[in-house]
């Protein structure tokens, strides 16, 4: 998704507004032979100790920039510019965008060659790890997110975006093919990460992306997705504070024990009766011999209405 380092701390690339009615007939277009052509003049390699992978495929970095479909006016945080080729694409799209890298030589090299983007105030430099900024005051809202998402804190970043204020309208997320998977699945294939994004988002698996696509190539393969917040005053509102504290903690108590029988697991892992929990089930229309990877979104709320107020020592 990006030229940027994948599996490293600090990648990304993309960003925008998905394609449709509206947009720009003619879209910025990048070089397909930028990538190689500067890996190979700079001399530059990834870095193992930040576990990067240059994204080289022209294809896939075009496919990420139409995804994007950036505006005039559009804001977009940039995680991981890596290059700076798909920067540049946005910016060409008249995006403003901020760019967060953790790679020093990488925001050297950004601040050279976008020197004139950062003088005009198009361009914002920051350099650091995404999780130790605040987001507040990186972005005024409404804002998108592009990211080449390191895998190893995949959730944490999910967490970061979509748990708290500001959330951005739209994230355009390089994720490890598995996880994005995992995200985008439907009841039966659920997981605790997969019911905390699709409580916050609709999500989609945009398109997959081979290993080959990298320099070097990873050992997995790759999918970008997109994320699109749900509105807090639409069918789903979102619950508040204390209500949120305690569904996680309901949902964490499920997935504990996830191939096991739904009401055997919670008698365990809740600090309730086991009638309360059968009587939960019932209620919400749960069978409790389902598993938990087997309920959608919609259920667990069911279930967590149905049981009320639950104790605060919920192990999570």
């Amino acid at each position: 998704m990006s030229e940027s380092p994948v599996p490293g701390r600090g990648a990304a690339d993309g960003g925008g507004r998905a394609a449709g009615a509206g947009m720009p007939s003619r879209r910025p277009r990048l070089d397909p032979l930028a990538v190689r052509r500067q890996l190979r003049e700079e001399g530059l390699r990834a870095r193992r100790s930040l576990s990067q992978n240059f994204l080289a495929d022209p294809d896939v970095l075009q496919s990420t920039l139409d995804l994007t479909a950036p505006e005039p006016g559009c804001r977009i945080l940039e995680v991981g510019p890596g290059l700076g080729i798909l920067t540049g694409g946005l910016l060409d799209g008249g995006a403003t965008v901020t760019a967060v890298e953790l790679d020093r030589r990488l925001e050297e090299r950004l601040a050279r060659i976008h020197a004139g983007a950062i003088e005009a105030g198009a361009l914002r430099l920051v350099w650091g790890d995404i999780l130790d900024q605040s987001i507040a005051e990186l972005m005024e809202p409404p804002y998108e997110v592009v990211a080449n998402v390191p895998y190893h804190i995949t959730s944490p970043i999910l967490h970061r975006f979509l748990g708290r204020p500001p959330r951005p309208e739209r994230l355009v997320l390089m994720l490890q093919r598995e996880v994005a998977e995992r995200i985008s699945a439907a009841p039966g294939d659920m997981s605790y990460l997969s019911v905390f994004v699709q409580y916050h988002a609709a999500v989609r698996i945009a398109f997959p992306v081979p290993r080959e696509a990298f320099e070097p190539a990873p050992d997995v393969e790759s999918a970008v997705v997109e994320i699109r917040p749900i509105d807090p005053s639409g069918s789903r509102p979102r619950l508040s504070a204390q209500d949120e504290d305690e569904f996680w903690g309901l949902v964490q108590a499920g997935f504990r024990e996830r191939r096991k029988k739904l009401h055997n697991v919670l008698s365990r892992q809740l600090p309730l009766p086991s009638t309360t929990v059968r009587g939960a089930l019932a209620a919400a229309g749960i069978d409790g011999d389902r598993r938990p990877q087997t309920l959608s979104v919609e259920e667990w709320l069911a279930l967590r209405v149905a049981l009320g107020p639950l104790p605060e020592v919920i192990g999570r």
